[in-house]
């Protein structure tokens, strides 16, 4: 926004302080509020969802566990209880179809061991079944089993991890290798006396997966929240920087150019006041613009916007003597013929009108087709086609003899002497810049292609035709068939010129003179008849 605003910027094109610059520098302000105040809301909604649903899950994971350690508590003490009889007869076959039964209806359930201290700890029944006859099952950790089996009259419990997949039925895996099992072991006795211990394994998958659930409709919720809180802060944010924004873009507005926009005034506070002054500085601001626009506008009909790009890319108010710029350009030259004869017999007025009205429709021709003139010489016009190929300054000279035909049919209704032109073009390098000193500043092109352009010009002439272009014009042409060329000299020379070069004739087949005159070497006197 510290940029300086180029004179440039008043004539509609860019300046120095761009629209995008401005747009961009006021997103950086919006950032700086509005998104501070919105990450802000969304770290504290964050901190506190987490901290709630971390509570809540470890809360919601240990009730889990303490009914899971409950229901294998139960279990075995009740079971351990009633087969203490069956474990006495040795009615081993009634035990395992008990627990078979048991453990089918119950999916939690990873395994049941039931061991017999009168056989020296084997296991006599179980699920799975091939852990029958085992003292030491491979399910757990060894010092996990030992300590399981030691002697008390309290159940025991613990929560170990399985080293192995649990299968039962075959192929119906009902719990995997490292997955936590709650183990209760109890011990069975008959008449005081310990005789067996039984020990169960639930697993502690479905805590898992509830767990897992928690935590997924906490994040849902959560994100829930958390939008809801930041479309709060979005909102709040915009009613605290919408007025200082909106102050931000009117100036934006008038740094890029638009210097009739007025900042609204939405409020009666500090805010408001601010606004109706930066409106009052925009009129000031637009009344000394205005005038300096018609300055300018009025600077660029003497000098076009295309040379000012290349002697004053910094703006006009930049321009210095010397500033200059080599390029390779087509220039092309205009000039009535019998122009003497006509000026004599006409008065300074008539001239006037006539020269307007006919730089009119040359002037229009030749930008219509891309070029741009350079400097009138009396009658004569100087234009200049900043182009690759030059195409389409024989294109305007085409456009320019047909406009010609049309501005003599106007004259011959007003019974006025038509006009003749000759027009030469050539191609090559040349310098355009800026000379004279502090007080006085032209514009102008120099070099040998400008003075060969202004001989080729004046041999129309001498070889009657209506447009000659040089070799050079010929080689940078595009497309060559599109015009009739026709070769009038192999090797002309100019007029104070060693050089020779190749002269072509555009063959238009259009006459500029109106049907039933013709051509005559003096102006003066009546239209022939």
């Amino acid at each position: 926004m510290n940029d300086r605003l180029t004179v440039s910027s008043v004539t509609g094109r860019r300046s120095g302080v761009s629209w995008e610059a401005a747009m961009a520098d006021r997103e950086k302000a919006r950032v700086s509020i509005v998104f501070k105040l919105i990450a802000s809301t969304a770290l504290l909604v964050a901190v506190v969802l987490v901290s709630c649903v971390t509570l809540w899950i470890q809360s919601e994971t240990r009730s889990m566990r303490r009914l899971k350690r409950q229901e294998a508590r139960a279990f075995a003490v009740a079971m351990s209880g009633a087969w203490s009889n069956e474990l006495i007869d040795e009615n081993w076959n009634q035990i395992r179809n008990q627990l078979r039964t048991v453990v089918t209806r119950s999916p939690d359930y990873v395994y049941v061991l039931l061991s017999d201290e009168r056989r020296g700890g084997r296991i006599v029944a179980a699920v799975p079944d091939e852990y029958v006859g085992h003292h030491v099952p491979d399910l757990v950790r060894a010092s996990d089993t030992e300590h399981q089996l030691v002697a008390s009259e309290e159940e025991r419990l613990a929560e170990v991890v399985l080293l192995r997949d649990v299968e039962w039925p075959q192929g119906h895996v009902r719990a995997h290798r490292g997955d936590e099992v709650v183990e209760v072991a109890s011990d069975m006795t008959f008449e005081g006396r310990r005789i067996g211990v039984l020990r169960v394994g639930i697993s502690l998958r479905r805590i898992e997966g509830a767990r897992d659930e928690i935590v997924k409709n906490a994040v849902v919720g959560g994100l829930v929240v958390l939008l809801l809180g930041m479309l709060g802060a979005w909102l709040v944010a915009r009613r605290i920087t919408g007025p200082v924004l909106a102050l931000e873009e009117s100036a934006a507005r008038m740094a890029a150019g638009d210097l009739a926009h007025r900042s609204p005034v939405a409020s009666s506070d500090e805010i408001g006041s601010l606004s109706r002054a930066f409106n009052r500085m925009a009129d000031v601001l637009e009344r000394s613009f205005a005038r300096l626009r018609g300055t300018v506008a009025a600077f660029e009909r003497f000098v076009p916007r295309k040379f000012l790009a290349v002697i004053a890319p910094q703006g006009i108010e930049n321009i210095q003597v010397g500033a200059r710029q080599e390029r390779v350009m087509t220039i092309l030259f205009c000039d009535i013929r019998g122009y003497t004869s006509l000026s004599e017999a006409s008065t300074a007025e008539q001239m006037f009108d006539l020269l307007n009205d006919y730089l009119a429709e040359m002037g229009t021709a030749i930008e219509e087709n891309g070029g741009f003139i350079d400097k009138y010489i009396g009658d004569a016009i100087m234009a200049l086609f900043d182009d690759v190929h030059t195409d389409r300054a024989i294109d305007a000279a085409l456009a320019m003899r047909m406009r010609l035909l049309e501005f003599n049919l106007r004259r011959a209704e007003k019974g006025l002497r038509p006009v003749d032109v000759g027009i030469g073009i050539h191609r090559g390098s040349c310098i355009m810049g800026t000379v004279g000193f502090s007080s006085r500043i032209d514009s102008t092109v120099i070099g040998d292609a400008v003075n060969l352009a202004s001989r080729v010009e004046g041999l129309t002439k001498q070889y009657h035709a209506d447009v000659l272009v040089t070799g050079a014009v010929v080689e940078g042409l595009e497309h060559r068939d599109r015009y009739a060329l026709r070769l009038v000299d192999e090797a002309a020379r100019a007029k104070g010129k060693d050089l020779t070069f190749r002269l072509y004739a555009v063959d238009d087949r259009t006459s500029v003179l109106p049907e039933g005159l013709t051509p005559f070497a003096s102006m003066d006197g009546p239209p022939p008849r």
